[in-house]
């Protein structure tokens, strides 16, 4: 495909106006979005409220007049649009990994008798740690690690819960959400799913597909900022049943009621634990404005098309240099990131981001390229690839490796 093509379609991209409501650095390609999203420009001017006005003037009467205290329902019912949920059904709150901690012991205690709860051996190591931790906690639990191709055999009468991450944060392999959520339940178990690498880059279906319980994060392509709070959705047929495991006041029924004893509210506050990030959960409400008025299903096309577009454009320099595509090319197994196998990964990586095209590096030699359809262009695309083309052909990647070898001896 020419530049000349490349550059019609972003003529004929419906998204191509909301670049302009991201800060994007001058020169660079920037393709760690499913690390770090950009920074949308609404939420500077929105922490400069927060700051100035709500907390610098208001003080604390700001947990009522600006409405800080249902902050973590109404972000959450900005999220729920775009995982396919009811606006009661998801709440912002903690660290997805704390999250994860409270979903997870709510549903293994849903189902007395069973012990296993069953996972990818290549899921995210936070949620393998946390079901770690809780299995050492309860001590009456296992942990069942399993190869993607080895979990539907797996699914017996002893799994209680399937947790499956919906994207592989490697290699953007996606799991068909449905299919599974609905094998599992056959069995009797239930499904945690988390969508650190779905949420905001493509729609997700999680009540259609009767999804139980489901975690993610804010900072990725929700665009929350680093260390942005997490969300946990809880289906409404499950949450009178949920108990919650960490009992801070935020999730009483009454929390001013100051009572010594502890009662959960009716509704998805119970999940809640201490008081909310107002600051970091502003700069999140903010960032999700960007997704008003977007169609998810453009969403979707633009990001396949991105990556298509990639994996085309890098076919001569994987026959050439050998780098090997990680991700599956099939639509429907793909999530919003491309990644490449190289034994030299990380150096052609440092090198690729001097060169302004900022992407990442996860071991043992993967390249991992996110593709953001709100604010990354088809031209982008062709860059990247350009510049990747220059890496390897002046062997800016052997002083990267050089330099690094240095470092270490």
């Amino acid at each position: 495909m020419t530049l000349a093509e490349i550059k019609s379609l972003d003529q004929a991209d419906p998204l191509a106006a909301k670049r302009d409501e991201f800060f994007l650095p001058e020169g660079v390609i920037y393709l760690d979005g499913n690390s770090l999203g950009a920074l949308p420009k609404r939420v500077v001017a929105r922490m400069a409220q927060v700051v100035q006005q709500e907390w610098g003037q208001s003080l604390i009467k700001s947990w009522n007049t600006h409405g800080w205290i249902d902050l973590p329902q109404r972000v959450g019912a900005k999220i729920a649009r775009l995982v396919g949920a009811e606006p009661d059904e998801v709440v912002v709150a903690d660290s997805t990994s704390v999250n994860l901690f409270k979903v997870l012991l709510a549903a293994l205690e849903l189902r007395p008798g069973r012990k296993v709860i069953l996972s990818d051996i290549a899921n995210f190591p936070t949620d393998l740690y946390i079901a770690q931790g809780i299995t050492d906690l309860l001590k009456r639990h296992e942990l069942r690690l399993v190869s993607k191709e080895e979990i539907e055999s797996s699914l017996d009468e002893e799994v209680a819960v399937l947790l499956l991450t919906e994207v592989d944060y490697r290699t953007g392999y996606r799991y068909e959400m449905a299919h599974l959520t609905r094998l599992a339940q056959q069995k009797g178990a239930l499904v945690v799913w988390d969508l650190a690498h779905s949420a905001g880059a493509f729609p997700v279906h999680l009540n259609q597909a009767q999804v139980d319980f489901a975690v993610g994060c804010g900072y990725k392509y929700l665009n929350g900022g680093p260390g942005a709070p997490a969300f946990l959705f809880v289906a409404r047929r499950h949450q009178a049943a949920t108990r919650p495991f960490l009992t801070g006041w935020m999730g009483h029924a009454d929390p001013f009621a100051f009572s010594p004893e502890y009662l959960p509210a009716e509704d998805l506050r119970r999940l809640t634990v201490g008081t909310p990030p107002i600051l970091s959960l502003s700069a999140l409400e903010a960032a999700l404005e960007v997704f008003e008025g977007v169609d998810l299903a453009l969403l979707r096309q633009k990001s396949l098309q991105l990556s298509d577009l990639f994996i085309q454009l890098m076919e001569p320099l994987a026959a050439r240099y050998g780098f090997q595509l990680a991700t599956p090319l099939e639509h429907a197994r793909r999530g919003s990131q491309v990644a490449y196998r190289h034994p030299e990964g990380y150096a052609v990586m440092q090198a690729l981001i001097a060169q302004g095209v900022v992407g990442d590096f996860r071991a043992p030699d993967i390249l991992r390229f996110g593709f953001t359809p709100l604010y990354l262009r088809f031209e982008d695309v062709y860059q990247a690839v350009q510049r990747l083309a220059q890496v390897m052909q002046s062997g800016l990647w052997k002083e990267a490796r050089f330099q690094e070898r240095a470092k270490v001896t």
